[in-house]
């Protein structure tokens, strides 16, 4: 087959920046010189390989050892560096532009993208920088549209979770239509025929396309969202194994945050379970998003004991042994409640020996949340308090046992106080009158005030590994039932868009609490759909026998529809080449598929695409896709292409007509 040239662009930023060089041999040099020049930096290699996108990072950067190792090259300090006042001054733009060109590192692929004209001029500009920014990484103002089908899925890079520029987004965030609605309950599945105020929703999907369909329904509805993302370990779900993989997990993490603060009420919080790994970031990035005044607490939560484990695998990092929940509200007047009275009374002997070794007066202070009306309250075996029903009938009560007045000292005291308040069946608070003993060993009555906020750091006394499924990381229902139990009230909305197993779900039914759970993975027997069923059957697992859960209920499941989507798990299955060429066709006809694309230019190079491997043919079929288009938009609900039927159009036309007030 005869060359053919790709097409001259004599306006593009790229080519000429390249023209600029002292002619082609000239340019042809300097790009030698420079990959040379890198390879001399450890960081940049791996198996022989420069590694672009680490250039570009450590250049946005400045990093200083690649700004010395540009100096220590004259022909390249010379082409990056302006000299002003004999002060050399870096020229990061230049720079950058440079390394992104499709001259820098090309490789097969490469080229035979170039040549069909799938590379455009947005793919040659850096991405524009807000002037305000807290962090800063490369994906920053952009969309991580993340699309992953399988959680195991290991490749080096998963093609399709593209990072979308601002100018590449049209309408990729609108409402999405819903589709295969079905209401579960104890006696099994059911159409639906209406969508009521109060359902319980699971949506199957994109969580980020899912939480900007929620926003016109439930705008400013949500009391509390709690979620579990992926911690970017390495081993989770997170399987955005490319160069830039923090960044493309901030980018991942911000997209999301900023769309679920506009689904929570003006009281409404948000926690966020993460380990040490992404924790520091995570708080920077949460600060930015919901305010930093809006920061309640980081509330830690012990690992189980698999995962203290880990720590004796390497001793060069130790397991922190613990997870952190970050807390914020939507506004800074939000007051919180008393955390001890909204538990109840029934806490665990864990929970008990967690404060096993606090002095009892510091650890009564602790649960029943009483402050003084004035100054600090201190205590010790000389001068203390006790929280007790009442105090005369306490001394009554000890006396009744044998005791004399002369006995009736801090040891007695204290020896009868557990026996009295159990026997009393005493729990609030509210019933308590404080007694301190003043140095003449007097009592000093004081009864308090109801505290106004109560938050402990740590709930060291609640493991965060469940026991319900076989999930690898489901989440303790106890954590959800202390949660939901202090920041939530019944019929109050929940909403967890990484659902997984559905723990937040299934304390949320059990609780009475209304709850909207989206998930986009398939986990078989382990699926949040599963677990809620067996919830609806009465189950008595988690915290079912502590909350006397019977079963009953219902929740209604629906799917954001296909369109693009479907095409990319095509793309994913196909086995042979032969299977990627009728698929081609079918895109063709089918799916929408990126403006950049020049047809002509791909038939004539035809034969150069067969000679790809097979993965590199998938990497361009999936790039070819419209990723504004992998769902179908409600706009184009009527659109006879996309068959919706008339069942769905209705119960599409009542979710999003309700308004909410």
């Amino acid at each position: 087959m005869p060359s053919v040239q790709p097409k001259m662009r004599p306006h593009n930023e790229e080519n000429a920046l390249l023209l600029n060089c002292e002619g082609v041999s000239n340019m042809q040099n300097l790009l030698h010189d420079l990959k040379e020049l890198l390879k001399q930096d450890d960081r940049l290699m791996v198996e022989d390989e420069l590694l672009k996108n680490k250039i570009i990072e450590l250049a946005i950067k400045l990093d200083e050892d690649l700004i010395k190792l540009l100096l220590s090259h004259p022909r390249l300090r010379q082409h990056f560096f302006a000299d002003i006042d004999g002060v050399l001054v870096f020229d990061k733009q230049k720079f950058l532009q440079f390394v992104s060109n499709k001259a820098f590192l090309p490789d097969s692929y490469t080229s035979f993208k170039n040549k069909i004209g799938l590379t455009g001029d947005s793919g040659t500009t850096y991405l524009s920088r807000h002037h305000d920014v807290v962090l800063v990484w490369p994906y920053k103002d952009c969309v991580l549209e993340g699309g992953q089908t399988e959680e195991d899925a290991r490749r080096d890079e998963v093609f399709w979770n593209v990072a979308l520029a601002p100018d590449d987004i049209d309408r990729l965030l609108d409402p999405k239509v819903l589709t295969n609605f079905r209401r579960i309950d104890a006696n099994g599945k059911h159409p639906v025929t209406e969508i009521a105020d109060t359902d319980n929703l699971i949506i199957k999907g994109n969580n980020l396309l899912a939480l900007h369909s929620l926003l016109p329904r439930f705008r400013g509805g949500v009391k509390l969202i709690y979620i579990d993302p992926p911690y970017n370990t390495g081993d989770d779900s997170f399987g955005y194994n490319d160069r830039f993989n923090h960044s493309t997990w901030l980018t991942f993490m911000k997209n999301r945050l900023e769309v679920a603060r506009g689904l929570l009420r003006d009281d409404g919080v948000i926690l966020i379970q993460i380990d040490n790994k992404e924790l520091a970031y995570l708080k920077v990035l949460s600060d930015e998003v919901f305010g930093r005044n809006n920061f309640r607490n980081a509330i830690i939560v012990k690992k189980g004991t698999k995962s203290l484990q880990k720590q004796f695998e390497t001793v060069q990092q130790l397991n922190a042994g613990y997870d952190s929940i970050l807390l914020y509200s939507k506004k800074t007047i939000t007051r919180m409640p008393n955390l001890f009275k909204e538990l109840g009374t029934e806490l665990s002997s864990s929970w008990n020996n967690h404060w096993r070794g606090t002095d009892r007066p510091t650890m009564r202070f602790q649960l029943f949340g009483i402050t003084p009306k004035t100054g600090q309250w201190r205590w010790s075996r000389e001068r203390t308090y006790r929280a007790v029903g009442n105090y005369k009938t306490l001394i009554e009560f000890i006396k009744s046992n044998g005791v004399t007045e002369q006995e009736l000292d801090d040891s007695v005291i204290d020896k009868f106080y557990h026996e009295y308040i159990q026997q009393e069946g005493i729990s609030d608070y509210k019933h308590f009158e404080l007694v301190r003993l003043s140095k003449t060993g007097k009592p000093e009555h004081y009864i308090p005030a109801r505290s106004e906020i109560l938050l402990s750091e740590s709930w060291m006394d609640l493991s965060v590994a469940g026991r319900v499924t076989n999930f690898e990381h489901e989440k303790n229902e106890g954590i959800l039932q202390r949660i939901l139990g202090w920041l939530t009230q019944e019929t109050d909305i929940v909403l967890d868009f990484f659902l997984g197993s559905g723990t937040t779900t299934a304390v949320a039914h059990k609780m009475g609490r209304q709850y909207i759970g989206i998930e986009q993975l398939e986990y078989g027997e382990n699926d949040s759909i599963v677990r809620l069923k067996n919830v609806i059957g009465g189950q008595q697992s988690g915290i079912s026998k502590a909350v006397g859960w019977q079963g009953g209920g219902s929740f209604v499941t629906c799917d954001l529809m296909q369109w693009n989507t479907r095409y990319v798990e095509q793309i994913q299955a196909a086995q042979t080449a032969e299977e990627l060429q009728a698929l081609w066709e079918t895109l063709r006809a089918k799916a929408f598929l990126s403006y950049k694309v020049d047809f002509d230019q791909f038939n004539e190079h035809a034969e150069e695409f067969a000679q790809l491997s097979l993965a590199d043919q998938k990497r361009f079929l999936l790039e070819v896709l419209d990723k504004n288009q992998l769902y179908v938009n409600l706009s184009e609900i009527d659109d006879a292409d996309y068959q919706v039927s008339d069942e769905d159009k209705r119960l599409n036309q009542q979710f999003y007509s309700t308004e909410q007030d």
